[in-house]
């Protein structure tokens, strides 16, 4: 029998973008090791590139096509209703009505970015914390929503009064943005302007446009880093001191169960959340 093939469509970000893709992708590498599968990547340079790559897998007739961001969410639903005996699953997407062969896993991120956000409320010698993310999505926005309200409830314990710059969580057009998930001048930008209105520990949400906020704190001499999706202190460890704490996404467990899932046959369409109690 062929081996069992899994096969990712990365979204615009790229396979080494030390975030998401490349979480999702430690999951196939890692099934590749421990289930002996054969592991797969197309990357999407551009939107256009997100049926393309869909369909060479199709074509390819992989066991499994994992699709990673919510930038994927239609073209992935156009390819899995027209190839009704495929197996799809994607990172940060769940369908309502549910597609019987997508398995969408969402996060609540929240939860882990709330703990985040009480750390960061304890942390701070200024008294203000700042955030902000790549696009206005709902998988971004969780984040600093979930940071937002762990400073928040900090505040309520303590009696304390620290602010967060970038989001509100009651007016959700004031918050801040990169328009982007890999300008790292932009995230040195928005890291500047952050620590300029006073923030000394910040968190963002924007993939590797963090790396040019570290470069702003760095260059600065002083503040504090909270990485997201996976933990920044071993992707950057040379940058490990000004490392907080990262709020994890754990799409690497995740993938892994949905190959072995695959293999044993009880692979079922639907949806899954991670949460803090199931660790993922």
């Amino acid at each position: 029998k062929p081996a069992f093939k899994a096969c990712q469509v990365t979204d615009t970000g790229g396979i080494d973008d030390k975030s998401f893709n490349a979480t999702a992708w430690k999951g196939v590498t890692d099934a590749m090791e421990q289930l002996g599968v054969e592991g797969k990547y197309l990357e999407s340079q551009e939107v256009a590139d997100y049926e393309k790559n869909l369909n060479l897998f199709i074509e390819e007739k992989c066991d499994l096509i994992v699709s990673v961001g919510f930038f994927l969410t239609d073209a992935t639903k156009i390819a899995a209703e027209a190839n009704p005996d495929m197996k799809f699953s994607i990172v940060d997407v769940s369908y309502d009505p549910v597609v019987p062969n997508i398995l969408g896993q969402v996060f609540d991120t929240d939860g882990a970015a709330f703990l985040a956000g009480y750390v960061a409320a304890g942390m701070t010698k200024t008294g203000k914390v700042g955030t902000f993310g790549g696009f206005p999505i709902p998988t971004v926005t969780i984040f600093m929503d979930g940071f937002t309200r762990g400073v928040l409830y900090y505040n309520e314990k303590h009696g304390t009064a620290v602010e967060v710059i970038g989001w509100d969580i009651n007016d959700p057009n004031k918050g801040l943005f990169s328009s982007s998930f890999d300008d790292q001048d932009k995230g040195r930008e928005l890291g500047v302007s952050l620590m300029d209105e006073g923030a000394d520990i910040i968190m963002p949400v924007a993939g590797p446009v963090g790396l040019g906020t570290i470069a702003a704190i760095e260059e600065r001499g002083t503040g504090l880093m909270i990485g997201v999706d996976t933990d920044w202190s071993v992707l950057y460890p040379e940058s490990a001191d000004i490392i907080l704490a990262s709020a994890l996404k754990k799409m690497d467990t995740w993938i892994l169960q949905q190959i072995q899932e695959k293999i044993d046959g009880t692979f079922e369409g639907g949806q899954d959340v991670g949460t803090l109690e199931n660790g993922l």
